[in-house]
């Protein structure tokens, strides 16, 4: 491509879509495929974040590409959600309550993670009759206003109050501040690893604590698996890794298998709450299109069939392993995770933000977590091959070596 028209097309991209960030990336996406980006001028880049954790089977898996074409060709939107009868939803729904904990059986479809939990936040109160919510510190779960209302930071919040009243933070993995739940809470919201909190990993009595307190007072537990749901940490839910089985699930990204896509999963006694008193007390237009419904199912049949999540857990010990050497450069904190979503913490801001750079002109994508300014989040798709794992991590040895002048770490450097 001519410098010309790469320049006319960023100044296109940065006048007439609306943007959120005084950096964006800027990479001019020409295709991807697998676990790797091309950009327009065909430069390739190696994923290591997989659309922020929409990716799991790889970019325009064959399989999610034949079912969104084969659907497209029979119909796409016909009526508003729930009104009439649509195989692909049937079937992702039926496929979904095959794998999901016993009893939650019944989904409700949505566009994205964020509607999944403004669903989920509504059911919980209108089931329990209660208006109390419980949210934890460093916690993510979107941000429309309900979501925003239950994510745990400040800074995004501030500018957008009042939000959602009677909304309690308590500190994660913190077992005495969970008495903080009361018989007045309708539900309590928590990812099972806090994820843009900086890959918060609760030690094992966290979680059933949780489920224990929220049983004994009749508070619904609600788990926001929009991150770390379908096989990311080496489990399909990671709830499974506590053995906890929560009262609603929240899935999206990965659940798509790269369209949008996410819902909200419960028991029958609870959803049907949203069909009474009044009728139609949550709707949608295009939760559950059809189109997205059937690369979902093609999608997680592929990662079912294929064992993804035990090829996570294992393909993450490697990771992590590896990912030792980089202690040797220097700069480095500490690496944590379970399965393929991997936190790796440096010693400041400045280095981080260099580092990641220096990994996407070396043609590795990154990205630092949207609640801690230090913590790389590293969550590739899970068909990743330990080949491209030693290739990224090649790419990274050197973009932290490259933050070193004179023997020191960049931000300390004169």
């Amino acid at each position: 491509m001519r410098g010309t028209n790469k320049e006319k097309l960023k100044n296109e991209f940065l006048r007439y879509v609306c943007q959120t960030s005084s950096d964006p990336m800027g990479i001019e996406v020409d295709r991807a495929e697998g676990c790797w980006i091309t950009d327009r001028s065909g430069k390739k880049y190696l994923d290591f974040i997989a659309g922020i954790g929409v990716a799991t089977i790889g970019h325009a898996h064959p399989a999610v590409v034949k079912a969104i074409t084969d659907q497209a060709a029979r119909h796409l939107h016909v009526m508003v959600y729930g009104e009439f009868i649509l195989e692909p939803q049937i079937r992702l729904a039926q496929r979904l309550a095959e794998l999901v904990p016993s009893p939650l059986a019944v989904t409700y479809f949505t566009n994205s993670g964020t509607e999944a939990v403004e669903g989920s936040l509504k059911t919980a109160k209108k089931f329990t009759k209660r208006k109390k919510l419980i949210a934890f510190t460093g916690g993510f779960h979107g941000d429309t206003h309900g979501s925003l209302s239950v994510t745990g930071r400040a800074v995004y919040q501030k500018p957008f109050l009042p939000l959602l009243p009677n909304v309690t933070f308590i500190p994660f993995n913190s077992l005495k501040h969970l008495k903080t739940i009361d018989r007045q809470t309708a539900a309590v919201i928590v990812e099972p690893i806090q994820s843009e909190g900086g890959v918060n990993i609760p030690g094992d009595e966290f979680l059933p604590a949780l489920r224990k307190r929220c049983d004994d007072t009749g508070a619904l537990l609600i788990l926001d698996e929009v991150m770390t749901g379908l096989g990311r940490t080496g489990k399909l839910f990671a709830c499974q890794h506590w053995n906890v089985v929560p009262d609603i699930l929240v899935l999206a990204k990965a659940l798509g298998g790269g369209m949008p896509l996410g819902a909200f999963i419960s028991r029958p006694e609870i959803m049907k709450t949203l069909s009474e008193d009044p009728p139609l007390s949550h709707v949608t237009t295009f939760g559950g299109h059809p189109v997205c419904c059937a690369a979902g199912l093609a999608g997680l049949d592929f990662l079912i069939e294929n064992k993804l999540p035990e090829r996570a857990e294992r393909l993450g010990r490697y990771m992590m392993d590896q990912l030792k050497i980089l202690f040797e450069i220097g700069g480095v904190e500490n690496v944590r995770g379970k399965g393929l979503l991997i936190g790796l913490e440096l010693n400041n801001p400045k280095l981080t933000e260099r580092f990641v750079s220096n990994c996407r002109e070396a043609g590795l994508i990154l990205g630092w977590t949207l609640h801690s300014d230090t913590v790389i989040r590293l969550a590739p798709p899970l068909i990743i091959t330990e080949r491209e794992i030693d290739q990224g991590l090649g790419m990274m040895r050197e973009a932290l070596s490259k933050c070193r002048v004179n023997g020191r770490h960049y931000p300390n450097a004169s």
